[in-house]
């Protein structure tokens, strides 16, 4: 029997009602092209690959992958990819411009919990744009995800600029086999085109935030300094996790970070 990687953060998604939960919030419809990341031993890919066209999953343990391949082998849309989706080239899938803009796709995935920023930045800041995202992560963070003012983080204005999120189901950890430390949430992104095409410096847009959060007990006179904030309507004595993202915005739409 195969057992559980921890140092993949492997906790593999047993419960069929929750998978439901899965599907129904990803809206999946039999034109749709999934992209599923760490499909595991495939409990989530066979219900996936029921109701849509064609489904990509991507798994970074090897000795997963030829039970996954055997699993869906004659499945016909089904296809399985060895790759650390940290380090995957998404244009391998969408070639080009032209093709991604005719082939739209969702990302669905129970995903290890500690790669949980980490792949959302890069989804986010590498990938083609996807239609939707709903993914599995911990509590915890999702409730962090939706945090608002005054307790904002990098997080949440990291996943608030790209898309609006919504929990959609908190879920057990008796879920999951073995059995994490952990409750759990379904979480729904839905990627925001006007922040994209309003904001092309978004690096240095991030790079601010990073610097008053770097001193996040100080405040934002002492961080990023009073004159940024002239015209903005925010006070220099706030602190960083008070600011909501409209107030970031306008902070470097003023000091001409944003076009």
């Amino acid at each position: 029997m195969l057992k559980a990687k921890k140092s993949l953060g492997q906790n593999f998604l047993v419960n069929a009602g929750v998978i439901q939960k899965i599907l129904n919030a990803a809206k999946i419809t039999n034109s749709d092209l999934i992209v599923e990341i760490g499909p595991g031993k495939g409990f989530l890919t066979e219900e996936l690959r029921k109701k849509a066209n064609r489904v990509i999953a991507l798994e970074k343990d090897h000795r997963l992958i030829s039970i996954l391949k055997n699993t869906f082998h004659g499945s016909g849309n089904v296809e399985i990819i060895e790759s650390d989706v940290l380090k995957f080239n998404p244009y391998s899938i969408f070639p080009s411009p032209y093709s991604i803009i005719h082939n739209p796709y969702k990302i669905v995935a129970n995903i290890p919990y500690y790669i949980t920023s980490h792949l959302l930045r890069t989804i986010f800041e590498r990938w083609p744009q996807p239609t939707l995202i709903v993914l599995m992560v911990q509590k915890e963070v999702a409730q962090r995800i939706m945090a608002k003012p005054p307790d904002m983080n990098l997080l949440v204005l990291s996943v608030q600029f790209y898309a609006e999120p919504k929990i959609i189901s908190y879920v057990s950890r008796g879920s999951f086999r073995p059995m994490p430390k952990v409750d759990s949430a379904i979480i729904r992104l839905v990627p925001n085109d006007n922040q994209r095409l309003t904001t092309p410096n978004q690096q240095q847009l991030f790079k601010l935030i990073k610097t008053a959060f770097a001193g996040k007990r100080k405040q934002l006179k002492n961080t990023i300094g009073s004159e940024v904030l002239k015209n903005t309507g925010v006070k220099p004595e706030s602190r960083p996790e008070e600011l909501s993202l409209n107030d970031w915005l306008k902070i470097a739409d003023n000091t001409k970070i944003v076009l």
